[in-house]
């Protein structure tokens, strides 16, 4: 699996909870979740959760904390699936 198939998947995971919808179509890895996209801290967790069940990993706290990205998820998920 490339980082192109994780971060489409992470755009669909996203699109739920972003308040600004216009901005997925163009979205990048240096794109800022909470910033950006106006996805609320609590909606955040949601998507992790998401993230974890769709790929079947587990996500710590730690790990969670360093996620501001689309990129930073899609790194988290690579090395959560031995990919990195």
């Amino acid at each position: 699996m490339d980082d192109k198939k994780i971060f489409e998947e992470m755009i669909n995971i996203l699109r739920p909870y972003a308040k600004k919808q216009e901005l997925l179509a163009t979205a990048t890895p240096g794109t800022h979740i909470l910033n950006d996209l106006k996805v609320n801290s609590a909606r955040l967790v949601d998507v992790i959760i998401k993230c974890e069940d769709v790929y079947g990993i587990s996500v710590d706290d730690d790990e969670a904390d360093k996620i501001r990205t689309i990129g930073d998820a899609v790194r988290i998920i690579k090395q959560k699936l031995g990919l990195q």
